[in-house]
């Protein structure tokens, strides 16, 4: 069902009600992103806080959701209390298929419940529900009534917030189907402050098959590549904590609040040791015939007399390096336990994890005590972790409650700010050098993925500061234009412009696929408008000291080419803008 226009649903929380419009644009922001950004420009107030409940939460899909393979993702964009700038999260499991089969290309939430609600839609209706029995509920709990209080047939997805959304962390996430999120930046926190613990969406739309010639062609062709190359076998493999070998052979994996940057104990939790001792078994995102969520199983006691509860994980790379390698703890079902509060609690694991191991150097220096942390917090002592966390989530005294805004916050009130793992938000677990450290740091959603700023560190060792820029910024524009399609960007190796160009025009929209490249660029453009309106300035975030202090494989971190680097990044994406400052 191929069209021009937009198919939005906007819903007002505090009238209790909804209203299906139509909003042109295309051939000029393509979806995803660019229309999420578009959709902020329209309902967003970039001069209020973050919370204000006029203040929209957007969902947006893409013009390939549905009808090619990996194109699973949805973009969740709004105002975020990490920053109060403009931000976008992406997540996939069933979120983007429902929307697309609930006959939209966005949804938009605005106001605020008088008590704690959950949203359902459709493509015909809405519903707000009254939950507020379920405040201060796990993520774990939540899905289980909300699954029980759902009810029709299609496609569906289920979102949810846990504790820390509704207590306003600015690392709280939004449970996507249980194993996928909106993570980083604070989405959680977003719907909390709209009293929404969870959201519905209802796929009872069908559609037919496009008639052209072209579409079961292409569509053969792109099934085969993603499911047949030595790339997507990665993925289905052991995954992405594979990647936790080779950083640490080259000295790029943060360890103990990145101390260091590789261990020999490396092979206690290395992505074969997690696939040997503790995989259960794959799962994918809807639409996604590669299956790269790995989940793996802990046991929960629920008697004294040794009687357990399994309970399935997902885990990657990210998890394992937050909550593993940054706290020293090695031990891979020790790191799915943490995990497991993680997840109860609604918190992102990154940040989460980053910020405890912030806390736990802290912890060592003397700077906080017991007395805020309410447990001996010592690198690998994985029991304390998870009690940690469940305060963390809960912001159970004044530390956490401020730990949870962040660790410079944190810092800025304890001490400490030098040893913070902060770029822009707290750090990814990719300690590869300069370019990566700049590129994190004034990146659009401070994310490892923004860029391939990792993988250049990793491929290139000279030092060239205009190269540098001019790759993070066409990169950066490539990947504005899949995250609008909205591709995972696992596939950004099989969808490159040639075969994207087929793509599109094999559903007819052959405006956008005739100008792919100029899109990313206006929409990457659109997006640091939009940012910058928000409060955006490359000055205000610096990089704390600890990062000049690591050691690669190529040596120590150049002090003077990192500052000069994000110097130079920061004017090119002003100018990327148009600001005039």
């Amino acid at each position: 069902m191929i069209r021009d226009h937009f198919r939005v649903l906007v819903v007002n929380l505090s009238s209790g009600k909804g209203k299906f419009i139509q909003l042109d644009g295309r051939n000029s922001v393509v979806g995803g992103s660019g229309l999420a950004a578009l959709l902020y420009n329209t309902y967003g107030l970039p001069d209020r806080p973050w919370n204000v409940p006029e203040q929209p939460v957007i969902f947006a899909i893409g013009p390939l959701t549905g009808y090619f393979p990996l194109m699973s993702k949805t973009v969740c964009s709004f105002k975020s209390p990490y920053h109060d700038q403009y931000t976008e999260s992406h997540a996939g499991g069933r979120s983007a298929l429902s929307l697309f089969f609930a006959n939209l290309d966005a949804l938009v939430i605005i106001g605020k419940s008088e008590r704690l609600c959950s949203v359902s839609v459709s493509s015909r209706s809405i519903a707000i529900q009254d939950v507020n029995f379920m405040k201060g509920m796990g993520v774990d709990e939540t899905g289980k009534l909300l699954r029980g209080m759902a009810s029709g047939s299609g496609h569906r997805s289920i979102m949810r917030i846990g504790p820390a959304g509704e207590n306003g962390a600015a690392m709280a996430n939004i449970n996507v189907d249980t194993y996928r999120h909106f993570g980083r930046i604070g989405g959680g926190a977003a719907l909390g402050a709209k009293n929404i613990k969870g959201i519905i969406i209802h796929g009872d739309a069908v559609f037919p098959q496009p008639e052209t010639k072209e579409y079961p062609k292409i569509f053969s062709e792109v099934y085969k590549q993603v499911t047949a190359t030595d790339m997507m076998k990665k993925y289905h493999n052991l995954g992405t904590p594979v990647n936790l070998q080779g950083l640490n052979d080259i000295k790029s994996l943060p360890w103990r609040n990145l101390q260091a940057t590789s261990d020999p104990a490396i092979n206690q939790l290395d992505g074969q040791r997690f696939a040997t001792d503790t995989l259960l078994r794959n799962s994918a995102c809807s639409g996604c015939p590669v299956g790269c969520i790995h989940i793996g199983f802990v046991r929960e006691m629920f008697d004294a007399n040794h009687r357990y509860t399994f309970k399935q994980v997902s885990y990657d790379y990210e998890m394992i390096f937050s909550l593993g390698t940054m706290l020293g703890v090695t031990e891979p079902r020790s790191i799915l336990n943490i995990l497991d509060e993680v997840e109860k609690a609604g918190l992102d694991a990154m940040s989460g994890g980053v910020a405890l191991a912030w806390a736990t150097e802290a912890t060592d220096k003397g700077i906080i005590s017991e007395k805020e942390t309410g447990v001996k917090l010592s690198f690998g002592n994985a029991e304390a972790y998870q009690q940690a966390i469940e305060m963390l989530g809960n912001g159970s005294n004044e530390f956490y409650r401020l730990l949870g805004q962040g660790s410079l916050k944190a810092a800025a009130e304890y001490g400490g700010s030098d040893f913070a793992c902060v770029l822009g938000q707290e750090m990814a677990g990719y300690a590869t050098g300069e370019v990566f450290f700049a590129s994190q740091t004034l990146s659009f959603r401070h994310s490892h993925l923004d860029t391939g700023a990792y993988s250049y560190d990793q491929k290139n060792s000279e030092q060239d500061i205009e190269g540098v820029v001019e790759f993070l910024v066409k990169d950066e524009a490539s990947r504005a234009f899949m995250t609008s399609m909205v591709s995972c960007l696992f596939a950004r190796g099989v969808y490159k412009d040639e075969l994207m160009t087929e793509c599109l025009t094999s559903l007819g929209y052959d405006q956008i696929a005739s100008n792919i490249e100029s899109l990313g660029v206006e929409i990457q453009k659109l997006r640091w408008q939009t940012r910058i309106a928000t409060g955006f300035t490359p000055e205000a975030i610096t990089i704390p000291k600890r990062f000049f202090k690591v050691k690669t494989w190529k040596g120590s971190i150049d002090a003077e080419y990192l500052l000069s680097l994000k110097s130079a990044y920061g004017k090119a994406i002003i100018d990327l803008a148009g600001d005039s400052r």
